[in-house]
């Protein structure tokens, strides 16, 4: 394929990682199409993305007088038609896959080649082209929660997608500020939400068998690796440790490890008797007896930090 250069993008979804995406690349200098159901939810949106930018200059990582052109370049619609003319058009929509199908349906017929067609959810791209002729410029574009504050864009080709469609978006998201991770053939969940799954698979099971407090296990995580991981990844700390060591050590764990195909039965009933975590107050912790609201200004001030040590290495 003959890929053009980027100078627009459209945003199907104008939830938690539409807006966001749309933020990112109109403080790129992309203009944006952020694309919503209705007009009230798009106004909302236009407020996240202000407060958001207002977040950003007081770090430091926005001029101030940058914000009302970024505001600027985002424009918003409820019409999925005004995708068309979009190099890069990104879907973010609920996570309801014959939904996506559709979406993707009509983005083929108002979107012709060249133009890119990507999704920002863990659905792998060929599971959203049964609607779609121009299969060969699908592709899975996986942006991580919160996608202004956290770098890594999982990309994923699709088997029928034009290898060029992979080095563009790759291109793409890398002037955006973001890193792009290739992922070299098309798996469940990518990589990301494999490797997290995997460790909240044994947090649970840690927990429901009564080996440890939810207090304990997430204070060794948050006290060991934890502060590691941000450096070295797995693969890499394995090597640092000594691979022969880790390979025994492992040889000799994972036998006890759970393995168990489905989340815990404690976190189960948890579900079933309508617990939903800090957003309704009830999870494995008692949210009214914790201060979840500093809790996650908390983190948000070390996605902040890292961001700030990012910028700061760039130079």
């Amino acid at each position: 394929m003959n890929l053009p250069a980027l100078q627009r993008v459209a945003v199907i979804g104008n939830g938690i990682i539409g807006h966001g995406v749309a933020q990112v690349f109109a403080a790129a200098g992309k203009r944006v199409t952020l694309i919503g159901r209705d007009p009230a939810s798009l106004d909302r949106a236009k407020d996240r993305i202000g407060e958001s930018l207002a977040q950003f200059v007081g770090h430091g990582l926005v001029e101030a007088a940058e914000v009302p052109r970024i505001l600027a370049r985002v424009e918003t619609t409820v019409r999925l038609e005004d995708a068309a003319g979009a190099q890069f058009v990104i879907e973010a929509v609920t996570e309801d896959l014959a939904l996506k199908r559709k979406i993707f349906g009509q983005l083929d017929r108002l979107c012709p080649p060249p133009a890119v067609l990507g999704s920002s959810s863990g659905q792998p791209a060929s599971a959203l082209v049964d609607e779609v002729r121009h299969r060969q410029r699908v592709i899975a574009t996986h942006f991580w929660y919160p996608p202004q504050l956290l770098p890594l864009v999982e990309i994923c080709a699709g088997p029928e997608t034009d290898p060029a469609v992979t080095a563009w978006v790759c291109d793409a998201v890398r002037q955006a500020g973001k890193a792009p991770a290739v992922i070299d053939r098309e798996i469940p969940g990518f990589i990301g939400n494999r490797l997290q799954f995997a460790m909240l698979r044994e947090a649970w099971a840690l927990w429901a068998s009564g080996a440890a407090s939810a207090e304990a296990i997430d204070t060794v995580v948050r006290n060991s690796f934890g502060r590691r991981i941000g450096i070295t990844g797995p693969l890499e700390s394995a090597d640092v440790g000594g691979l022969y060591t880790m390979y025994h050590f492992g040889a000799s764990l994972m036998p006890h490890l759970d393995r168990d195909p489905l989340p815990a039965d404690a976190v189960r009933k948890l579900v079933e008797d309508g617990a939903n975590g800090l957003a309704n107050g009830r999870g494995v912790y008692d949210w009214r007896e914790r201060d979840g609201k500093a809790l996650v200004a908390a983190r948000m001030e070390e996605l902040f930090r890292w961001l700030k040590a990012d910028k700061a290495a760039k130079g």
